[in-house]
């Protein structure tokens, strides 16, 4: 099992990462932060994604799906933002981990399967 510091690391690990939150989407508040930059402050991205999917979650339940999110892509011209919802054993269900990449940088496929093992391993 992995613990929130060493997931955040890995989660920096994959090419083209910019940077990496843990957030719990019921308070809006980040479990904790990796990497960053002055144009990209992940406190105030990881709230605001909350709302991203909270409003996903919103739309689910007013259209009666039976089913979960795996993640939300935002996709813009030079960064891709993933936003990968926890639903392992050892997790609460109201975690996401929010990766930023570099689109130049990044392959998305990968990042979608080392988060996805990421996922598997995190103990919160």
């Amino acid at each position: 099992m992995t613990n929130i510091d060493t997931a955040l690391k890995e989660a920096m690990s994959i090419a083209g990462a910019v940077g990496v939150a843990l957030v719990d989407y019921e308070s809006g508040m980040s479990l904790g932060t990796s990497g960053s930059g002055e144009w990209l402050d992940l406190e105030v991205a990881a709230a605001g994604n909350t709302e991203v999917v909270r409003a996903k979650l919103r739309v689910m339940s007013s259209l009666a799906l039976n089913d979960t999110i795996e993640d939300i892509l935002i996709t813009l011209h030079r960064q891709y933002h993933l936003i990968r919802l926890l639903n392992t054993v050892t997790s609460r269900n109201s975690l996401f981990l929010y990766l930023v990449l570099d689109r130049e940088r990044a392959n998305l496929a990968l990042a979608r399967h080392y988060l996805k093992r990421i996922e598997s391993d995190l103990q919160v």
